[in-house]
């Protein structure tokens, strides 16, 4: 972290999943709040934080833990973000930085700029690191390190502001990139949205078929349906969420997907060998360029090992 960062006195942290015990892990860690607020709907799960010692002050009430802070992230489904935007209102604090992490920013800035006092300052923000694992013993201080974090400022917010946050996501590890939130929700369509409505797909399938016992799915698992299976275990109410709040680009991108299968079937059935060795060909060079831009490694199992399950700090 640079030494120039200037902690904010209140962080507040709508939400305890892995995104938002991560980002109590790391702001513990590299000292970038002075006091850490957190607040989950559930009882157990709150005390659950506290035994984690995630936090400074725990709150079942969203609205105490915005008090007098001057960073609030909200880490709850996209499809929640309204609700709990309007409950924290009337709590929020002059000058306020408000944000989010959802991986749908169209939505989330329609849910809650409406809720929002003209006085805080809201830019929404989507960190595109995460595991299957959910809950707040899911956390973890790397889950960020060189993994993008997208802003996507509503108008009207301030360069201060937006810069503010920026330097925060970079102490937390990550490359910050800004842009506009229709932008953002169709490039996550195709990299993000898409790859686990296939996942949930076609473990489904997988499930549905009779001829195939589960024993047998499980037992012979190929490394690519295991991937798959990562994926799909992923947190159902956000995914949930996401789709319905992302509608319009995910069909878009799915639609193109369902055709170019489409494309691919027919060279099976021809026996066009051609064609299907010059597109694995060419999807082969994808995967080179996701490891030479540091997305990933060629590591064995992709470098994956299980991440702590306890913050030590």
């Amino acid at each position: 972290m640079s030494e120039s960062f200037q902690p904010f006195e209140r962080l507040a942290l709508i939400g305890i999943g892995l995104i938002g015990s991560s980002l109590a892990i790391n702001a513990r860690a590299h000292s970038l709040a002075k006091h850490i607020a957190i607040s989950t709907r559930r009882a157990e799960t709150l005390t659950r934080a506290e035994e984690l010692g995630l936090g400074d002050s725990f709150h079942l009430q969203a609205a105490d833990a915005v008090k007098d802070a001057d960073l609030v992230i909200l880490c709850v489904p996209v499809g929640s973000v309204g609700a709990v935007t309007k409950e924290i209102a009337p709590a929020l604090k002059s000058g306020a930085i408000v944000s989010d992490v959802g991986s749908v920013k169209g939505s989330v800035i329609a849910q809650m700029r409406p809720h929002l006092p003209e006085d805080v300052e809201f830019v929404p923000a989507h960190p595109i690191a995460g595991t299957e694992q959910s809950g707040p013993d899911a956390g973890f201080l790397e889950l960020f390190e060189k993994r993008w974090c997208i802003l996507t400022p509503v108008q009207g917010a301030s360069e201060a502001a937006t810069e503010r946050l920026k330097t925060f996501w970079i102490a937390c590890g990550s490359d910050v990139e800004i842009m506009t939130a229709e932008h953002h929700d169709r490039v996550l369509a195709i990299v993000s949205h898409l790859p686990h409505l296939i996942a949930y797909n076609i473990v489904g399938t997988a499930y549905d078929m009779e001829e195939v016992t589960q024993s047998e799915v499980v037992k012979y698992s190929a490394s690519g349906f295991r991937d798959f299976t990562r994926l799909a275990a992923s947190d159902p109410t956000m995914w949930r969420d996401v789709f319905l709040n992302n509608r319009d680009a995910t069909l878009e991108v799915l639609a193109r997907f369902s055709e170019d299968l489409s494309v691919l079937q027919r060279a099976i059935r021809d026996g066009k060998g051609d064609q299907l060795f010059e597109t694995f060909t060419k999807t082969r060079a994808i995967r080179r360029e996701i490891i030479e831009a540091g997305q990933d490694t060629p590591k064995p199992n992709f470098g994956r090992t299980k991440p702590p399950k306890k913050w030590e700090g």
